[in-house]
């Protein structure tokens, strides 16, 4: 058994994009990265966070996903490389999920402390995702061997070699201008209506998650030294 705190994030619409996807469709990522996590963590804190050591699992569901059309504002860059003042405005096809939830998992009091009173909107994609943050639960997760309920995360692909999409997803980025991306590599993205599967990896049991319970991956990160 894991002793750990749960807090369930819900909004009524959420929308991850695609890294380095910039024009045309705008397709959603069906589960929400790491860097997207950890801009809620610094969001709730107000400050940009080193993470020396966090472990941290979550589960994320919605209960549909359709299209809108969005009008975004385009501004080049003179020849110094400059923003111009000369903005062209276009139509594009954004992809949105509906009555999304996101749970976090974490062992971290300080983390707790910044969710029960975030400094910052708390938002699960862009600007008009507005979210509520539940209050804090201290729940005891069942931890399994060889998990089978693994869904509505992501989880590394090396080593791991689980069926669902691939994507090359940051964990993180830096604070400087422009942000760099941190730790990108290959994750499997394994969406919450994912049927049961054997794996290899060792989980911890949330049985109250979607219809017959979720195992819950925990990413251990050390993001306070980087390239």
């Amino acid at each position: 058994m894991m002793t750990v705190f749960r807090i369930d994030i819900t909004s009524w619409t959420a929308s991850f994009r695609y890294p380095n996807l910039i024009s045309g469709v705008q397709p959603t990522l069906e589960v929400p990265p790491l860097s997207t996590i950890l801009g809620i963590l610094n969001a709730a804190s107000g400050q940009y966070l080193q993470h020396r050591h966090l472990e941290i699992g979550y589960y994320f569901e919605y209960e549909g996903k359709t299209f809108d059309l969005e009008t975004i504002y385009m501004i080049p860059t003179n020849s110094a490389g400059k923003p111009s003042n000369e903005a062209k405005s276009n139509v594009i096809q954004r992809e949105f999920m509906g009555d999304a939830k996101l749970s976090l998992y974490f062992k971290n009091d300080a983390i707790l402390d910044y969710l029960r009173n975030p400094y910052y909107d708390i938002l699960l994609g862009r600007s008009g995702d507005l979210a509520k943050v539940s209050l804090p639960q201290e729940i005891e997760l069942t931890e399994v061997e060889q998990a089978t309920k693994i869904k509505g995360q992501i989880v590394p692909l090396q080593g791991n070699f689980l069926p669902g999409k691939i994507q090359a997803l940051p964990k993180y980025f830096t604070d400087e201008f422009p942000r760099n991306n941190i730790g990108t590599e290959p994750y499997t993205i394994i969406p919450y209506y994912t049927g049961d599967f054997k794996t290899n990896l060792t989980a911890y049991r949330d049985p109250t998650q979607g219809k017959r319970g979720v195992d819950i991956y925990f990413h251990d990160l050390d993001l306070s030294r980087h390239d």
